[in-house]
C-alpha cells in the first residue's frame, strides 16, 4: 500500500496495528542493533567496560559479541533485566528506589574506573534507570536518605531534569564523578536516551559528563515541589563544597559521549511501519512532557479535531509525569490513556496505545495499555468508574479488568514512552 491508500483497516485489526508500531519502535532501539555500529577503536592498553541502566546488560552482551580483543568490567541493571555475559559481570539492583545491591555495585564500578591507566579505554554503557541504580551516597548521606528523597521525587510530579539535579548532588558517582574517577584513561560513553531532549547530562544523571547544575539548583527543586528532605540532605545541600565536575573540568578532557538511540529513533521506525500499512504517520514530537492525564486530554482534542483529515496515526514520545495523591496502581502511560479515554468520551474511530519502551509502566507488570472507542462503555458495564480510578491513581485496576493491558516483560532497552493514536 502507499501512504495515500484509503483502504480501511480490517475491523478489529486496529489493536494489532498499534501493537505492531510499538514493537517496531522497541526493536529499533535494541542494544544489538545500535551498539555495534558505534563501538570505538580498541585501545593500546586494557578495555574496561562499565555501565548502568535498564539496558546496560544487553548493551554489554552486544559489546562482547563484537569487540575484537579482551575486556572485563561490571554493569548494573534492574532486577529482571540481566543478560548472561562472558567477561563482564552483571549485577541487578532495585529501581526506581535504590537498594544495597546498587550501593555495593556502584562502589565496585568506581574502583574499576580508578584502576584504569592512560593507555586504557573505559567504555561506559549508559541507559535510563541509572540514576536509581547507581546508589553510591555522597559524604554524609545514607542509603536511607537517598531512598526517602527518591520516593518523594517520584510522587512529586517533578520533570526528570529537576529530579536528577537533586540526585546528582546526593551521589558520589553521577554528575560526572565516574568520568573524573577514570581519568587519565580515555572514556567513551555509549548512551541510550530515555529523557526528553537527549541531554547526556540528564540521562542516568550523567555519570560520565559535566554537570551544569549546582547545590543551589537542588535546593530550589526541593522547595518548588515541597519536598521535606532528611536532615543530612538539607545539611549537605547547604554546606557541602564538593560540587559535581563542571564543563571545562580537566578530568573530563578525555571523555566523550555518544547518544546511540533515542525516542526519535523509535518514532521514525514506527512511522515507517505505519506507512508500509498505508497509514499516514504524524510525529508530534519526541520530548513531550507534562502531567500525564492532561497530556492525554490534549491529545484527545488533537485527534478529534483531525478526524476530517482522514486516516492517520499520531506518534509521540517523551516522559510525562504523575502527581501521586492516591494509593492505587498504575504508571504514567495508563494515566495518559485514562485522561485520553475520558476526553474522547467514546468517540468513534479513535484508538490508542501507550507504553514504556522498557516494558514496565511504573511498578507493575505491564508496558502500557490500549484504548478503544468502547473503553468507557465496557468499563461501566463492569461497574468500573475510570474517572474515579484516575483520581485515586488506580488506573491499572481498570485496564487489567478490561483485558487491555500491553504486557511484554522487560524489553532490555529504554527510550522512554511511546504513544500512538490511530484515527481510523
Amino acid at each position: 500500500m502507499s501512504e495515500t491508500d484509503t483502504t480501511p483497516l480490517a475491523p478489529g485489526s486496529e489493536g494489532s496495528f498499534l501493537r505492531g508500531l510499538f514493537d517496531a519502535a522497541v526493536a529499533a532501539a535494541m542494544p544489538a542493533a545500535v551498539v555495534p555500529p558505534n563501538l570505538p577503536p580498541p585501545p593500546k592498553g586494557r578495555t574496561v567496560v562499565l555501565g548502568a541502566g535498564k539496558a546496560s546488560a544487553a548493551m554489554a552482551r552486544a559489546v562482547e559479541d563484537h569487540w575484537p580483543g579482551p575486556l572485563h568490567g561490571l554493569v548494573l541493571t534492574r532486577y529482571g533485566h540481566a543478560v548472561p555475559c562472558r567477561s563482564i559481570a552483571v549485577v541487578e539492583a532495585a529501581h526506581p528506589v535504590p537498594d544495597r545491591n546498587g550501593v555495593d555495585a556502584a562502589r565496585r564500578i568506581m574502583e574499576l574506573a580508578r584502576s584504569a591507566g592512560p593507555n586504557d579505554l573505559v567504555l561506559c554503557l549508559i541507559s535510563g534507570g541509572g540514576s536509581a541504580l547507581l546508589a553510591l551516597p555522597a559524604a554524609g548521606i545514607t542509603l536511607a536518605d537517598q531512598q526517602a528523597v527518591n520516593r518523594a521525587l517520584l510522587a512529586s510530579g517533578a520533570p526528570i531534569d529537576a529530579m536528577n539535579a537533586v540526585r546528582k548532588h546526593l551521589s558520589a558517582i553521577t554528575g560526572g564523578r565516574l568520568a573524573a574517577a577514570a581519568y587519565p584513561a580515555a572514556l567513551t560513553s555509549l548512551i541510550i536516551s530515555d529523557v526528553p531532549g537527549d541531554d547526556p547530562a540528564t540521562i542516568a544523571s550523567g555519570p560520565t559528563v559535566a554537570d551544569a547544575t549546582t547545590f543551589a539548583d537542588a535546593r530550589a527543586v526541593l522547595a518548588r515541589y515541597h519536598i521535606a528532605a532528611p536532615a543530612a540532605v538539607a545539611a549537605r545541600f547547604t554546606t557541602a563544597d564538593d560540587e559535581t565536575p563542571k564543563p571545562g573540568d580537566p578530568r573530563l578532557a578525555r571523555a566523550r559521549a555518544v547518544v546511540i538511540a533515542s525516542a526519535m529513533t523509535s518514532l521514525t521506525a514506527a512511522a515507517e511501519r505505519a506507512r508500509a500499512a498505508g497509514v499516514e504517520p504524524i510525529i508530534l514530537g519526541d520530548a513531550i512532557e507534562g502531567e500525564a492525564r492532561e497530556v492525554g486530554a490534549a491529545m484527545a482534542a488533537q485527534a478529534l479535531a483531525g478526524r476530517k483529515a482522514g486516516r492517520r496515526v499520531l506518534l509521540s514520545g517523551g516522559e510525562t509525569t504523575v502527581t501521586v495523591t492516591g494509593s492505587g496502581k498504575g504508571g504514567r502511560n495508563l494515566e495518559f490513556l485514562a485522561g485520553l479515554a475520558l476526553a474522547l468520551d467514546g468517540a468513534d474511530g479513535v484508538f490508542a496505545l501507550a507504553g514504556d519502551s522498557d516494558g514496565i509502566d511504573g511498578s507493575e507488570d505491564n508496558a502500557g495499555a490500549v484504548v478503544t472507542p468502547d473503553t468507557l462503555a465496557r468499563a461501566r458495564a463492569r461497574g468500573l468508574d475510570l474517572a474515579a480510578s484516575l483520581a485515586a491513581n488506580d488506573t491499572y485496576t481498570v485496564f487489567a479488568a478490561l483485558g487491555d493491558l500491553v504486557v511484554t516483560g522487560p524489553t532490555l532497552t529504554n527510550v522512554n514512552d511511546f504513544r500512538a493514536l490511530l484515527i481510523a
